[in-house]
């Protein structure tokens, strides 16, 4: 069932959240994982664990650990989720920002990797190449996204060349990918396959048996996905409280 898939998907986002905490601070709000990271990043935010609904005084708590950091409190939820606690979301003021659809793999049958060189790479020079990838503006949060304890790095070539950057983290029995950037010049050239097929190796050798991966509704992410075996389980919500 999905809900048992998101069950383990929440849990394992929520676990994997607080390693972006390592250089500010990590709290936990009933079943809210709450991170803050630095001034102004996307991480700076906190995950439903799945396991309950939040109270009114969870949302409170975090709300007042967000002002500390003078940041906004924003929360992802997945879809299973959501039903009991929308209408306490409305009252507090909370809306929608934006919806990733949720993608998950069993790693029993895995795709052949295509015929493209892809490589390891270390931290810094992962998250230069992936901030060229995603474009100005991105330097500062791909650091943090290359130096989050357990993550791996990789980096698909072409000619010879860094084409194409991709990052994995395992927790429990599930992987998560994500980092994702293809340099402009490279795009359309089946990089973004080679690199899910790549991860889904690699995921299954590190002890996963469950790939899961967030995508824009109707992108090319999403088609690329859907191609390489993933299925659809739901949705990612992500809600910030309006002030």
């Amino acid at each position: 069932m999905n809900t048992d898939v998101l069950t383990r998907l929440a849990h394992a986002e929520a676990t994997a959240h607080a390693r972006y905490g390592r250089t500010g601070e990590v709290a936990q709000f009933g079943p809210l994982v709450a991170v803050h990271a630095g001034p102004n990043l996307p991480v700076d935010t906190a995950w439903h664990d799945g396991t309950h609904p939040f109270t009114a005084a969870d949302l409170e708590a975090f709300e007042a650990f967000s002002v500390r950091y003078r940041q906004p409190a924003t929360l992802h939820l997945l879809s299973a989720f959501a039903a009991p606690v929308l209408s306490l979301l409305r009252e507090r003021g909370y809306g929608l920002e934006y919806v990733l659809h949720a993608y998950v793999h069993d790693l029993a049958n895995l795709p052949e990797q295509p015929p493209i060189q892809i490589r390891a790479e270390e931290a810094g020079a992962w998250a230069a190449l992936a901030a060229r990838g995603f474009g100005p503006g991105a330097e500062e949060i791909m650091s943090v996204v290359a130096h989050a304890p357990g993550t791996r790095l990789f980096v698909a070539e072409m000619n010879g060349m860094p084409a194409a950057t991709a990052a994995l983290s395992v927790t429990g029995d599930v992987a998560a990918f994500h980092g994702t950037a293809t340099f402009p010049e490279f795009r359309a050239r089946g990089l973004q396959t080679a690199l899910l097929a790549h991860r889904l190796q690699a995921a299954s050798g590190a002890g996963a048996d469950l790939a899961s991966v967030f995508v824009t509704p109707g992108s090319g992410s999403e088609r690329n996905v859907q191609r390489a075996g993933f299925r659809l389980v739901g949705a990612r919500l992500t809600l910030t409280r309006q002030d």
